[in-house]
Parts: C-alpha cells; structure tokens; sequence
C-alpha cells in the first residue's frame, strides 16, 4: 500500500484541524415533576389499550409515582419505538427548548414485561425522549413508572 505524502504545512493543518473545539451539545434540562396536563394526555393513550378502570388505576400510579431516572437509549429500547426524526414538527419543537435552556416535563411510563413479550409503554412524552435522544443517547431522562399490574 502506497504512504501519502503530505507536506509539512500540511501536516499542520491536519494537527490543528484535529484539536479543533468541538462544538458541545447543550444539557437538556428537566422540571422537577411532569406537567398537570401530561396526566390526561396519559390517559387518553392509555385508553387505546386498557379497560377505564385499568386506566384510572394506571393514572393513579404515575401520580404517585417517583421520580426515577432512565437513559433516553434505553426507554426507546424497552418500548420498542423508532427514534423519531429531528424534523418531527414535535421533536424539532423540544430541541428548540433544549437549545433555548427551557425545562422539558418528565415522562411518564408503564412497565413492561419482557417475559411475556410486553413492552413498556410511553404514555406520553415520546417526543421528548426522542429529542433528549438527539441531544445524547445516554440523557438522563427522569421518568415516573407505573407497574403493569396495578391492581385494578
């Protein structure tokens, strides 16, 4: 195999270019607990599939949940969902709060049971996990997780 020649300006350049800053990606910042109003949008996808009293049980878990943390990578993995793409209308609208320094809300989340084949259940921010992702796969994301068998 034949050795490029490079000159030693070059060389210099390569060397520069090389310890070139890299533009760091801004921290994702979280408020302390979800939104009021990311419970009902919980409960309105949670409708699609589970009974009302299941649902109501289901909502009051994440209610009373705490607060616990999970790596955006790893929430997408459990739930079995595609990465969004940045130009999602919704996505793109969480990165513009990222880069903007604005507090993104909690999500909220339904274990799943991987022994029966169950996924765990964004009930809602999927947007934001998405976006967190973009951000950096291993985001720390709090999250509020509600069992799958609460007793209903």
């Amino acid at each position: 195999m034949a050795k490029i020649k490079m000159s030693k300006a070059d060389k210099t350049k390569a060397a520069v270019a090389s310890k070139a800053p890299v533009a760091k990606a801004p921290a994702v910042l979280w408020k302390d607990l979800p939104d009021e109003h990311d419970y009902p949008a919980a409960r309105d996808y949670l409708q699609l599939g589970a009974t009302p009293v299941q649902v109501q049980a289901l909502v009051y878990a994440l209610k009373t949940a705490t607060l616990v943390s999970k790596k955006a990578k790893d929430i997408l993995r459990a739930a079995g969902l595609p990465l969004l793409p940045v130009d999602n209308p919704h996505v793109a609208a969480d990165l513009l709060k990222i880069r903007k320094g604005i507090a993104l809300s909690p999500i909220l989340l339904v274990q799943g049971d991987f022994r029966a084949g169950v996924p765990a259940q964004i009930a809602d921010g999927y947007h934001r996990v998405c976006a967190s992702y973009h951000v950096d796969e291993n985001t720390a994301i709090p999250a509020k997780i509600a069992p799958s068998t609460v007793n209903s």
